[in-house]
């Protein structure tokens, strides 16, 4: 022990610890006079220092033993000065940290461990780290530890309780993707890290942010290896702790005061934190402005990490930093004068001063220095007119969301005559309804917008500046009154104005202000009473003597009638419990009838938007108004008049709008209704039948209206099936609509049929009585039953008889014959002999031959085919050779392909000779024309015939044998005493198809054959494989195999992986008897345990393609020899569920990359006809029987497999074709 003041050597300790150790740690706590020490053993001794009669004696105890864990760091808790009285300092902790836990024990005033903390998984290479520091948590300050081993910080937080006891809490964890060997508090909130490469990481606590990081390895620092080795001492340590001792470097590294001090091999290293101005001026000396004025205005906001040197509350610390930031701002707005570029374009200087000038506005806004914004920093940026202009177009988004509110009045100018020299109008007009009205020149601002046309801003300044609210009305009236009193059209800009006029009325009306806010509470009533005053005077104020009564009034009207009474139904709902306010609701809507009414310049709709805003005013349960009823009569007289037929839809709707909005109440009905009909005014009938419920006289308003006449059959629909409405109602709904059947018909039959087959479906017969035309019938009947038209009709619903049908298809017959056959293929209800005749009447042939196949008269079809055939044929026989058109030869051809299609669809059910009966007589009408001279038949039908004459032959010999053909060609007498050359060409055409069939029969064998190959490759390598039993146990008894040694039982393992006694599964009736052998069934995967039923888990029972009749197990019992069922069933085909399993798996392993996958219908119908597949799918899905050995070992048998010679001759055996 030493005194570092003096240098003087004060004690010498030998028995501090045992020897042969070596020191790793020694540490003061709190007390002077008490010291931790930790040895190479990992034990822990507490040194005690005293001096009896002026002699210095030292007490060792230990603390911890290293044979209960070698502890290789400690860290006693110190407390600062101001914090000695801290109630958790006088326990005197310690952390410990072995190889495998942390402790935290106290020291005084007795020695006790208050918490253990075990370290889970983690590197044995890995260094324990401890470190202490006091923080606040929720305003109290307490000490924590931060303790790691690895990559992985913990935070465990220390409190003293009311009762005296120590809690010891987890916070949250720091996970890192690097290992530590070195952890260092900064201060509360700031940690330093070093990783294990040598790289400080900085890190904020709180939010576990990595502020910086530095590469130290220059410091070429010094690790403690050696004493954790204990080199000194012969290396006596376990090898555990010189592991980690490969990475200690506890003693090489020390904080103080904020200071980190690093031991290298040459020098010793101090790090530190920056303080705040440090940081800032660093930015600066990098010519960084704008990161250094980020960077204190984080400071200004508290929202920086790892501050250093800001101290006292928020509001000192704020103010120091701005001082600071405003000094970087003088900087700042220095440096972008000077470096603005001094020749160029102007565009480059712009760009130049957009960059820097919006910094400096945003900052002194965000410090609330506008005294200094446009003061110090405007004088300076006005020196360049460029950085000027700029300035003031950085203000323009303050001003817009209201964050810049007071502007000296210069800058207000300057601000206007800039953005007027650019013609940036539209942005004045935003500009001058946010601002504050004192920092304006009104009258200046008031004759800009007036030149400028900025009528919002205008109408702000009289109303903000002046309290003047009708001076901008009367203004704007003198524009657009002038065109609308001479009937003129209205320029773009007007409209505008007019639209403006309106808001503004309402605005002042409803008592808010224009464009923005609200009117002051206390002018609200006299605003409103100006604004009603300036709407109802007799004349203008520059009235001429041409002028009408109430221009302001009559000049809205015209503008927008329904918008204006829009704006008056809105203050009306305003006008409660004022009694001025209904003196002048009374005496405006007297103006508005005297205007509208006593004049003739308004059209209907206008007149009618004025009754309809009286109608909905009168019809409130707390009305005032007085409106006389004879205004209404004319109003209906005026609407209703039948000599005007211009506006007939406008005039219309405007009715309809009115009594809708209550002002049927003013009408007489029945005079309402009359004078609806004489104008052709449906929908007015409409809707006054519908509340009378006269329902049946609304489908002639329908029909009657050429513009909703479709409509009707929603309207029948709906009357007719939504509940609501009375049988009686309804009948007379049902009657009107059969009245109107023909014209229901005849507008849209699709519609038509749909609405008899929904809600007539039994008067069909009815409906078709009363069609007395034929066109109209068809249309109905042809909508009716032919499902393409598209309605949605339940078919099997209707029940029609097949006289319907059969009259449809008569319609059919005259109306589209070329639709017949198509109609039939999707017909279901008519008679074949009665629709045969109806055909035949038509003489439609080919319908009649499509009615004769599918009655079954094949041959009677043919007949009527082949002479449709014969006919067309001579026609192109004695055509002329000029004839050149190829219509004929095209009927030919259709006709015989339809003959083809006829004789291929019907051949599969006949038997050879009637097959001959149908294709000879069809090739023999081919060749006919073919038998004449020459120079009977033009050469171009010649080839042409010859080549339909093949394509017959073509079809045929699929269906006649080859010999047959070319006997029957040979024996004909014409090329019997021909030369060959005559019919050279059909033999060649014959050999060549039947070489291609050859040819393609034998590329079809062998792609079989290769198939058949690798799936039976496959199913070799699958069942080699051993079975993996899934437990060592039966599955019945539940007993291992092994230890049922008293009985030489058989073990059954399946693929299934289940694995059983044969003594257990015989028990349980597993076993199925097939032709003499046993065959075993898996308990467990059969849902049916009894013997002679086939497994209904069976993956190809569930998919339906197993029939009973393919699958039989024969019962397990062993029947007499002579029984007939036995034999029976030993004769068929036989299929037990193990060989249903394969199979389910060969088909499986055919779905890989075969090109002839096996099809998924069913198992091979006869086991016997397949022996060799039979015998895989039984090898591979049979149980395996394994014998138990003396040592309880399962042992599996090797199976025995047919070699791949023997399983080629077996294929050639089973397969008809060459084996591959």
């Amino acid at each position: 022990m030493w005194d570092l003041a003096s240098g003087k050597l004060l004690r010498s300790i030998t028995d501090a610890h045992p020897p042969g150790t070596a020191i790793l740690h020694i540490k003061f706590t709190d007390d002077p006079t008490l010291a931790i020490c930790n040895d190479s053993g990992g034990s822990v001794f507490e040194l005690t220092f005293k001096r009896v009669m002026g002699v210095r004696t030292c007490e060792s105890r230990c603390l911890f033993s290293g044979s209960k864990g070698e502890v290789c760091c400690i860290e006693p808790l110190h407390s600062k000065p101001e914090l000695k009285d801290h109630p958790i300092t006088q326990f005197s902790l310690l952390a410990m940290a072995s190889l495998t836990k942390i402790l935290v024990i106290g020291l005084k005033p007795s020695l006790k461990v208050w918490m253990t903390f075990p370290y889970g998984r983690m590197d044995p290479s890995s260094v324990p780290l401890l470190a202490w520091h006091f923080v606040a948590v929720h305003n109290y300050v307490n000490p924590m530890l931060a303790f790691c081993r690895g990559d992985v910080v913990h935070f465990l937080l220390v409190k003293r309780d009311e009762s005296g006891a120590i809690h010891v809490t987890k916070q949250k964890h720091l996970h890192l993707y690097y290992d530590l060997i070195n952890f260092t508090w900064i201060n509360s909130r700031t940690i330093v890290l070093l990783d294990s490469v040598e790289k400080l990481h900085v890190i904020d606590r709180q939010t576990q942010e990595e502020l910086e990081t530095v590469e130290i390895s220059e410091v070429q620092l010094v690790y403690n290896s050696s004493h954790f080795k204990s080199l000194a001492t012969g290396g006596n340590v376990s090898q555990a702790l010189a592991l980690v001792g490969e990475k200690a470097c506890y003693q090489s590294i020390s904080s103080y005061g904020g200071q980190i001090f690093y031991l290298g091999t040459k020098s010793v290293y101090v790090m530190m934190l920056r303080s705040w101005r440090e940081r800032v001026d660093h930015l600066l000396k990098q010519d960084c402005l704008t990161e250094a004025l980020a960077l204190a205005w984080s400071f200004h906001e508290g929202k920086a990490k790892a501050v250093v040197g800001l101290s006292g509350d928020a509001g000192k610390r704020k103010a120091v930093v701005a001082d600071r930031m405003v000094e970087i701002l003088f900087h700042y707005a220095d440096r972008a004068l000077k470096k603005c570029p001094d020749q160029g374009k102007i565009q480059v200087m712009e760009q130049h001063f957009q960059d820097m000038v919006p910094v400096i506005v945003d900052y002194c806004l965000l410090l609330q220095r506008k005294d200094l914004l446009f003061s110090q920093m405007y004088d300076k940026l006005s020196e360049n007119s460029v950085a000027k202009g700029v300035f003031l177009e950085c203000l323009e988004p303050y001003i817009l969301s209201d964050k810049l509110l007071g502007i000296t009045p210069q800058v207000m100018k300057d601000l206007l005559v800039h953005f007027q020299d650019k013609k940036l109008m539209e942005n004045v007009e935003a500009l001058i309804v946010h601002m504050d009205i004192t920092s304006l020149d009104i009258q200046q601002v008031v004759l800009m917008c007036w030149e400028n046309r900025l009528y919002d801003a205008m109408i702000y300044v009289y109303n903000r500046g002046m309290n003047e609210f009708i001076s901008p009305m009367e203004k704007l009236f003198r524009v657009i009154a002038p065109p609308l009193n001479a009937g003129k059209t209205l320029t773009d800009e007007q409209v505008v104005m007019g639209n403006k006029l309106l808001v503004y009325i309402s605005c002042c009306l409803a008592g808010r202000a224009y464009p923005l806010g609200d009117i002051p509470e206390d002018l609200v009533p006299l605003v409103k009473n100006q604004v009603f005053e300036f709407l109802i005077r007799l004349h203008s104020a520059e009235a001429s003597p041409e002028e009408e009564i109430y221009p302001y009034v009559r000049t809205l009207l015209h503008f927008d009638t329904r918008e204006f009474l829009n704006v008056l139904a809105l203050t009306f709902e305003d006008f409660k419990n004022d009694k001025q306010a209904v003196e002048y609701q009374q005496r405006i809507v007297d103006i508005l009838l005297k205007v509208m009414v006593e004049n003739s310049d308004f059209t209907p709709s206008q007149v009618g938007c004025l009754f309809t805003f009286l109608a909905r005013q009168l019809a409130k349960p707390d009305n005032t108004l007085f409106v006389n009823r004879t205004l209404f009569d004319q109003v209906l007289e005026f609407l209703c008049s039948p000599d005007d037929d211009s506006r007939h839809s406008e005039r219309q709707q405007v009715l309809l709008e009115l009594l809708q909005a209550g002002g049927i109440v003013q009408f007489e009905e029945s005079r309402l209704i009359r004078m609806a009909e004489k104008a052709e005014f449906y929908q007015i009938c409409e809707f006054m039948y519908e509340r009378e419920h006269q329902y049946d006289k609304i489908i002639d308003c329908y029909l009657r209206d050429p513009l909703r006449e479709e409509e009707v059959f929603n309207y029948i629909h709906n009357i007719l099936s939504i509940p609501g409405h009375s049988a009686e109602e309804k009948q007379s709904v049902w009657q009107k609509a059969m009245d109107h059947i023909e014209e229901l018909v005849s507008l849209k039959p699709c519609k038509a049929a749909e609405l008899v087959a929904t809600h007539f479906s039994e008067q069909i017969e009815t409906v078709i009585k009363k069609l007395q035309n034929q066109v109209l019938l068809f249309k109905f009947l042809r909508s009716l039953l032919d499902p393409r038209e598209g309605i949605h009709i339940n078919q099997e619903s209707l029940q029609i008889s097949p006289c319907i049908t059969e009259q449809f298809i008569e319609l059919l017959c005259q109306f589209s014959p070329n639709q017949v056959i198509d109609t039939l293929q999707v017909l279901e209800c008519y008679r074949l002999e009665e629709t045969v005749q109806i055909t035949q009447k038509y003489q439609l042939h080919e319908v009649t031959a499509y009615l004769l196949e599918k009655k079954g008269d094949i041959h009677g079809a043919f007949l009527i085919m082949l002479e449709r055939l014969q006919s067309k044929l001579q026609e192109i026989t004695h055509q002329d050779e000029s004839t050149k058109e190829d219509s004929s030869l095209k009927d030919v051809e259709e006709t015989m392909v339809e003959t083809i299609a006829l004789c291929q669809r019907n051949s599969h059910n006949l038997n050879q000779q009637q097959r001959e009966a149908l294709w000879f007589p069809l090739l023999e009408a081919m060749m006919a024309p073919q038998k004449l001279s020459s120079s009977a038949a033009p050469p171009l039908h010649s080839e042409a015939l010859k080549s339909l004459t093949m394509q017959v032959l073509n079809s045929m010999a699929a269906f006649i044998a080859l010999p047959s053909i070319l006997q029957r060609i040979l024996q004909d007498p014409v090329y019997g005493k021909g030369k060959l050359g005559e019919i050279q060409g059909l033999i060649l055409g014959m050999l060549d198809t039947f070489n291609y069939e050859q040819t393609l029969l034998e590329t079809t064998t062998s792609l079989l054959n290769q198939d058949l190959h690798w799936s039976l490759c496959n199913l070799r390598a699958s069942v080699t494989r051993g079975l993996n039993p899934k437990q060592d146990y039966c599955s019945i008894c539940l007993q291992q195999y092994k230890r049922r040694q008293e009985m030489a039982d058989e073990i059954i393992v399946f693929s299934c992986g289940h694995l059983y006694h044969s003594f257990c599964l015989q028990n349980k009736e597993c076993t199925v008897e097939i032709e003499g052998q046993t065959r075993w069934t898996c308990y467990k995967c059969s849902s049916s345990n009894k013997v002679g039923k086939l497994s209904e888990n069976s993956s190809e029972i569930k998919k339906g393609r197993i029939t009973p009749s393919q699958v039989k197990v024969s019962p397990s019992c062993h029947p007499s020899k002579g029984d007939p069922a036995v034999k029976k069933a030993a004769s068929e085909p036989v299929l037990d569920p193990q060989q249903i399993q394969a199979f389910d798996q060969l088909c499986h392993l055919y779905r890989g990359s075969s090109r002839g996958p096996l099809p998924d219908s069913a198992p091979p119908a006869s086991v016997d006809a397949c022996p060799l597949l039979c015998s895989w799918l039984s090898l591979q899905n049979s149980p395996r029987i394994a014998a138990v050995t003396a040592a309880g070992h399962l042992v599996a048998p090797r199976v025995a497999l047919p070699s791949t010679a023997s399983s080629r001759r077996r294929t050639s055996s089973c397969s008809s074709f060459p084996r591959p």
